[in-house]
């Protein structure tokens, strides 16, 4: 018995490989797919905005664009290098950039937690860009 069990070991973690390397190659095309309709959306919102939409793909220059289109000041960008502040202040830009599409601030907040849903309802829904709103 003890000959055959580093055998059943090996055969058991061939098949856990496999397994783990097909969740994967799953895992890798869900997230590409993601981030292909995270791009779209992006793309979609600046244009909307009146902004290029090749500017998403620009790393600083995406986030500057962005703050933009929030009505935020263009130094709020070091702002969200600070541990903590930084969170603060993407929700808030999340919560004006919904402002500034004619909706609430709940739908901010679905802008800050669950992107991955809320930024393609407002790129591809009805939202029009208002510009920057008065309180």
């Amino acid at each position: 018995m003890s000959l055959l069990l580093p055998i059943l070991q090996a055969a058991s973690t061939t098949q856990d490989t496999a397994a783990a390397q097909g969740m994967g190659i799953v895992g890798s095309i869900i997230f590409l797919a993601l981030f292909v309709v995270m791009v779209a959306a992006a793309w979609k919102i600046f244009e909307k905005a009146g902004e290029p939409g090749w500017a998403c793909i620009v790393p600083i220059y995406s986030a500057i664009v962005m703050l933009r289109i929030a009505g935020k000041p263009w130094w709020w960008l070091f702002l969200f290098f600070i541990p903590f502040v930084g969170l603060i202040f993407a929700i808030l830009v999340c919560i004006e950039l919904a402002k500034n599409f004619g909706k609430g601030a709940g739908f901010g907040l679905g802008l800050a937690f669950l992107g991955f849903i809320f930024f393609p309802i407002l790129a591809f829904g009805d939202a029009r860009y208002i510009g920057t709103h008065r309180s």
